[in-house]
C-alpha cells in the first residue's frame, strides 16, 4: 500500500479536509451525480456531529476549483467509504482514483485494516475502480437504492 505522500507525488488535485465553506460546491456536484443526493443537512451533520466521519475535498492545485470529494467513516479498524464523487466535467481523468487511493492511505494511517463500501450494480465505472484498488464483492443488498430501485454490491478490501 502506498503512503499518502507517494499517492500524491504526481497529484492532479490538492486534498484537504472539507469545511462548511466547501458545501455550496459539494452540494452542486452531489446534485448532478446522484438521483438521491445527500442534502446540505446530511453533510453538515457529518461535518459537525459524527465523530467517526471524515470528509475531504479535492481541489485543482492552480485554480482552486472543486474537482471532487470523499466522505468516509473510520470505526475502530474499518474504513467505510460513504460517498465519493468527481465533478462530471473532470471524470475519467484519474481524480477519483487519486482521491480513493489517498483516502485508503489516510485511513491506514488512522489504523484501518479493512475497507467496505456499497455501490450500485449499474455503476460499472465505480465498480471497475474499486476492483482495481483491490476491493471484491462480498454480498448484494437487494433493493438498497430507491430512485431508481436497484441492488447494491457490498465490496470489501482486507489486504493492505
Amino acid at each position: 500500500m502506498m503512503s499518502r505522500k507517494e499517492v500524491s507525488k504526481d497529484r492532479k488535485v490538492m486534498i484537504r479536509p472539507m469545511t462548511a465553506t466547501d458545501l455550496d460546491e459539494v452540494i452542486s456536484i452531489e446534485a448532478v451525480s446522484y438521483t438521491t443526493p445527500w442534502s446540505r443537512r446530511m453533510f453538515e451533520a457529518e461535518l459537525a456531529g459524527n465523530a467517526f466521519a471524515h470528509l475531504f475535498v479535492a481541489r485543482d492545485p492552480e485554480s482552486g476549483a472543486l474537482r471532487g470529494y470523499v466522505c468516509c467513516w473510520v470505526v475502530f479498524d474499518e474504513l467505510h467509504l460513504m460517498n465519493l464523487s468527481v465533478h462530471p466535467e473532470w471524470r475519467r481523468l484519474g481524480i477519483g482514483e487519486e482521491l480513493a487511493r489517498w483516502t485508503l492511505s489516510w485511513a491506514r494511517e488512522q489504523g484501518a485494516r479493512s475497507a467496505t463500501l456499497e455501490v450500485r450494480v449499474s455503476n460499472e465505472a465505480a465498480r471497475r475502480l474499486y476492483e482495481k484498488l483491490g476491493f471484491t464483492v462480498s454480498a448484494v443488498r437487494r433493493d438498497y437504492y430507491r430512485d431508481p430501485k436497484e441492488d447494491a454490491q457490498i465490496m470489501n478490501r482486507s489486504k493492505w
